[in-house]
């Protein structure tokens, strides 16, 4: 199992910053992956950002999010961190963190909420 808890939410202007933390604790025997998915209102979930969790840098990301997030491990620290710049009120939504496990699937955080006012 994977526990993961996420935090660095909060009310931000239009054009501010945040930055999102998602600390990981438990087995992380097989994680191939980590990210950040995200769910607006009455919208499904919808994939923000991932990167590889063992090496490499090859990172993904939305459209919507290229150039202003950045997605960002620290596995000393078992800590994923998502920098979120020139935020869009529509970029208000929960934010969750993800692990993804071989041959397990996906194990989620509670989320943390965004919220951009215009």
């Amino acid at each position: 199992q994977v526990q993961l808890v996420e935090s660095g939410g909060g009310l931000v202007q239009d054009g501010g910053s945040l930055r999102l933390s998602c600390a990981a604790s438990g087995n992380f025997f097989g994680i191939t992956a980590v990210g950040w998915y995200r769910q607006a209102p009455g919208k499904q979930r919808e994939l923000v950002a991932t990167i590889p969790y063992i090496s490499g840098d090859i990172t993904n990301y939305a459209d919507s999010v290229k150039g202003r997030f950045t997605i960002s491990r620290d596995n000393a620290n078992h800590t994923l961190y998502l920098q979120m710049n020139s935020l869009k009120p529509e970029d208000t939504a929960v934010y969750y963190c993800y692990a993804r496990k071989r041959l397990v699937g996906d194990f989620w955080g509670q989320g943390t909420q965004v919220t951009v006012s215009s």
